[in-house]
Order: structure tokens, then sequence, then C-alpha cells
């Protein structure tokens, strides 16, 4: 039995929800499941599918076509190669064999890469290019960076939809066609995190594109429709904005104590300062919402005890990852613990080249943290506050 849903006049959704899904790439946890949003656009001569669905709901996404009474399907509009997107394609084909993949020159070369889809299935889309349906036109937007640097959007002129694929997405599962800000606000600011964050520059400038247009609806690929577009664009805007707020994000991890010490003192000498915290167990946190926390906040601080010299490797993963995304977070430093010796703090910043942050001196304690040490927490508290004050923000 297969499932489709009207947006507009002729406008439908076929995708599939995901509702069981827990983790992303073999390392986003989703909580919440999620979607694989496909579209049909119905014009008076042509139709067009944009997106299609991930391998395993392939049969899904056919079923979903079939409630349509579709006799012909005239294009398949693909806005990214990643397979989540474009991994049902090939069964779409088959049932429809006389359609045209749609896509950019770059996307075509890594469909035919990942899914061995034939040259001439393909009719490349060169920007602003236009596809009339009959009385419904298409017009494609490269949105590099959103983030493959192949993806494009798709404009519906009449209508004024835009179809963003990725861009403006949420992991999400749910029943409803249409966001409801208040639920979908946490998911879609975790989704920028995850995957938009290290983009942020081109983010702007994709950005510029949406505010050229007239948009009444943005369709994405992952979560919920969103019927009020200003308030994701906006969210999207002071995300990847470079204003941060008086936070600071401690990961942490600690084997016997001693770092866990140090970062309950941090916390709480932050706190009594008027800086909000956000605090993570590396060891049971959710990687998500670490990301999440980084998104706004001015100060990184990694907890770390000393594992063969160096950071424990929990605290080297963060490390990496903070590396990877890529927050406009601008000051960072490390507290800790060890045993005997070691180079943790050199391990940690050679893992972080391109974090463009200010490394403040860093507190490690031999053992258990002595009085002394303390005195150092509550200078490095003293520190983050003066760095927060000269940025306006505390």
């Amino acid at each position: 039995m297969g499932l489709s849903r009207e947006i507009r006049p002729g406008v439908f959704s076929v995708g599939v929800i995901d509702w069981d899904r827990r983790l992303f790439d073999e390392l986003i946890p989703l909580p919440d499941g999620t979607s694989y949003n496909a579209y049909v656009v119905i014009g008076s001569e042509k139709t067009a599918l944009i997106d299609a669905a991930d391998p395993p709901f392939a049969e899904a996404l056919l079923a979903n076509l079939e409630t349509l009474g579709l006799d012909r399907l005239d294009y398949v509009v693909a806005s990214h190669a990643e397979q989540d997107h474009s991994g049902a394609i090939l069964a779409v084909l088959d049932r429809f064999p006389m359609a045209k993949v749609v896509c950019t020159p770059r996307c075509q070369e890594l469909l035919i890469e990942h899914l061995k889809i034939p040259t001439e299935k393909f009719a490349t889309a060169e920007d602003r290019a236009t596809l009339s349906l009959g009385e419904k036109t298409l017009e494609f937007f490269y949105t590099p960076w959103v983030h493959w640097p192949e993806t494009m959007s798709t404009y519906l002129r009449e209508d004024e939809i835009l179809f963003s694929c990725d861009f403006f997405g949420s992991h999400f599962a749910t029943s409803d066609l249409f966001a409801d800000r208040r639920i979908v606000y946490e998911p879609a600011k975790r989704y920028y995190a995850e995957i938009m964050m290290p983009f942020r520059a081109i983010i702007r400038k994709n950005l510029e594109i949406v505010d050229s247009l007239s948009i009444k609806m943005i369709a994405p690929s992952h979560g919920p429709i969103h019927s009020d577009p200003s308030f994701i664009v906006d969210a999207y805007r002071d995300w990847s904005s470079e204003d941060v707020k008086n936070e600071v994000v401690i990961p942490f991890v600690s084997m016997h104590g001693s770092t866990k010490l140090m970062v309950d003192y941090l916390v709480d000498g932050l706190m009594a300062r008027g800086i909000g915290v956000k605090r993570f167990d590396i060891s049971a946190s959710d990687v998500g919402k670490m990301a999440e926390a980084l998104v706004d906040a001015a100060t990184l601080v990694l907890g770390t005890c000393t594992v063969l010299a160096g950071p424990h490797p929990n605290a080297a993963t963060v490390a990496f990852l903070a590396n990877a995304l890529r927050p406009k977070t601008r000051f960072a430093s490390v507290i800790g613990s060890y045993g005997w010796g070691g180079k943790t703090v050199k391990v940690i910043q050679d893992m972080m080249p391109l974090l463009k942050v200010e490394m403040i001196e860093p507190v490690l304690a031999k053992g258990l943290p002595t009085e002394e040490d303390y005195q150092a927490l509550d200078r490095l508290a003293d520190e983050i506050l003066k760095k927060h004050q000269q940025l306006g923000i505390a």
C-alpha cells in the first residue's frame, strides 16, 4: 500500500518515512529517525519526480508513485548523488524506462560512478536553466556544498516552492507533512550542526540565492516541509553567521575521577560568572548534541585524562570532529589530569588545525587536583569571561 499527499494542485509528496533508523553514515545518531523525501510535479505536458529514496526503500517509493496512477514519468531530478537521495533511481528507471535523469554535470559523473546509471539516461542542467512541464516550470539553481559539491535546488516557479535537497532539512520522522516550528527547530539545528556547519561561508552565499526568490514553501529532502520559509531561512542565517553566544561547551572524559572534579569546578565557576555552560560526558553523550551545542558557543574546553602520554581516545575523537565541523567558536582550552607526564595539549592542538581559535592557557593536574590547580581553574574562568566581554557577549 502506498501513500502520496498533495502539497499544492499537481504537486505531491511521495517520499518515505524511516521511523526506525538510529544511525546515519555509521556515525550520526538519529534519535528521531528520518525521512527520504521525494516529490512529483505534474504539468499539462510532462511529469517530473524530484529525488528518490534510500535503496532499501525503493519498493516503498514505487508504491507511493503507483497511488498517483502515472502512466509515464518524463524526468527524475537528481538534486544530490548521495545514496539516501539517489539510491532508488535505478528502480524508478526500471519502472519508467523513458524517464531522463536531470542533474548537474558533476552529479552525473557521481551517479555514473556510484550507481552505474548509463550515460544516455542523463540530461544535464546548467545553473539557472529551466524545464517546462507545461503550465509548470522548474528552474535549477546550483547550491554547492550543502553539502556535496554537485548539489542543486529546484524552484517551481508557478507555485513558488523551493525543493532544497539537504539544505534546510532535518533528520526527523513525523507523520506531519508540514513543520511545526516549535518541534522542528532543534532537529533542524542538529542537522545543520552535523552536516552543514563546515560550509558556513558557502551557505551564506547560497542564502543569497534563496533571498532572490519569492518562496511560499521550502520542501527539503529530509524532514517536514516548511510552509513558513522565513522561519528556517532566518535560523540558517543566524547559525551560519559569525556571531557567537556567551556559552562554553565542555566535553570531557575521566577515568578515575580527577578530570571530572576539575570539570565540575570549572562549570560552577563559569556559571557564577554568568556564562552559559553545556557539559557533556563523552562516554555517554550523543555526538549530535555536542555538535549542536558548538553551533553558537564562543568557547570550547576539552576535558581529558591522559592515556599513554596523550589524550584519551574519546577526547581525541571529539577534537577530530570539532576540527571537521569547524564551528565558529573563538576560544579553546584543555583541562585534565595525568599520571606521570605526556603531550596531551600539543596532540589536541595538532588535531584541530582547521578550528580557528585562540588557545587559552590549559590547566593540567598531576593526579588529584590540588588547591593550586583549582586556583588555575578560577583564572581560566576569569580569562574566558574577559574574552567574552571583549566580544561584547558577556
